[in-house]
């Protein structure tokens, strides 16, 4: 298995709609969906959706934690729980059909332990050798500290497994200390990296040079939104800008996006076009209803748009 992705801080992603969201009143939702959802436990989903195959190690814990596991083995995922002693977290997304406005409920995670922390640095630590990538993303459970992903990037990197942190704040900031193989930051997650409040276009390259130049990371893949991606390295700036779509949902996005360029490298392809695929992935994310990820066809389309434009 090349590819392994951590979620310490996953969740049931519970998804529905309604006409309308009214105060004080009884509201008759439709029939809910579920998806196992955290960052690293999508990226897996949607590395499988897009014929890949990895490992996705996650702490999970009570009813809910088992739900998850439960909807991995059917989705055919490869998977690793690490039992917590509390319940895994459920979040709520509910459109409001009669606007299209979408309301995202994140609930606070459950607290894993010490115990569980080192477990996790154990099994990352006593990971074979045929694993090339690993993908460490997510927001951290509430009692893990900062430097926790930091920690995780330093193993990878003593056993020579590539590194993918997508995470923010804080968290974020410590794993750059530690230096990482790549980061995927959007634009605010940048400026956290750069210490400022907020940057413009103009700026956003030199603050992504000087963060590699640092040392921070070999590779800066920064999350334009709508506007694509923007790939710095060492030697080069490039930008991926897809074509314009009509947004059903963002949720999943971002992890369809690191699918898509974590399989493409997994594969031997050139980072441009590994990149060109995240894109792809995330764009087609967009278009996907509720938590639901990207389609295949989808992303295939768009990313024979991007190698086409000139």
């Amino acid at each position: 298995m090349k590819i392994v992705s951590l979620t310490l801080n996953p969740a049931l992603d519970k998804s529905t709609s309604i006409d309308r969201l009214q105060a004080q009143k009884k509201l008759r939702c439709k029939e809910p969906v579920y998806h196992p959802g955290g960052g690293g436990i999508n990226v897996s989903r949607a590395i499988k959706i897009l014929g890949g195959d990895s490992m996705a190690i996650y702490a999970g814990g009570g009813p809910v934690g088992d739900k998850i596991e439960e909807l991995l083995k059917l989705e055919g995922i490869h998977q690793q729980r690490i039992n917590i002693p509390h319940n895994t977290r459920e979040n709520l997304m509910v459109l409001e059909s009669s606007t299209g406005n979408q309301y995202r409920f994140g609930m606070p995670g459950a607290k894993v332990g010490e115990k569980v922390l080192q477990q996790c640095l154990n099994i990352i630590k006593g990971l074979p050798d045929d694993v090339e990538y690993l993908v460490a993303s997510g927001s951290l459970p509430p009692d893990a500290p900062d430097d926790f992903y930091g920690r995780i990037a330093k193993i990878a990197k003593s056993k020579n497994i590539k590194c993918l942190v997508d995470t923010s704040g804080e968290a974020l900031v410590k794993a750059s200390e530690m230096g990482v193989y790549i980061m995927k930051p959007n634009l605010g997650e940048l400026s956290t990296l750069a210490k400022k409040e907020e940057i413009s276009g103009i700026e956003q390259e030199e603050i992504a040079k000087k963060i590699i130049n640092q040392g921070k990371a070999n590779i800066l893949i920064v999350s334009l939104g709508a506007r694509g991606a923007m790939l710095v390295t060492k030697e080069t700036v490039d930008y991926v800008i897809p074509p314009t779509v009509k947004q059903d949902s963002t949720v999943g996005a971002g992890d369809s996006m690191v699918a898509g360029i974590i399989l493409s490298l997994s594969r031997g392809d050139a980072l441009l076009d590994a990149v060109k695929w995240g894109v792809a992935s995330g764009t087609a994310a967009t278009i996907t209803p509720g938590t639901e990820l990207c389609r295949k066809k989808d992303v295939e389309i768009i990313f024979k748009w991007l190698k086409e434009k000139k």
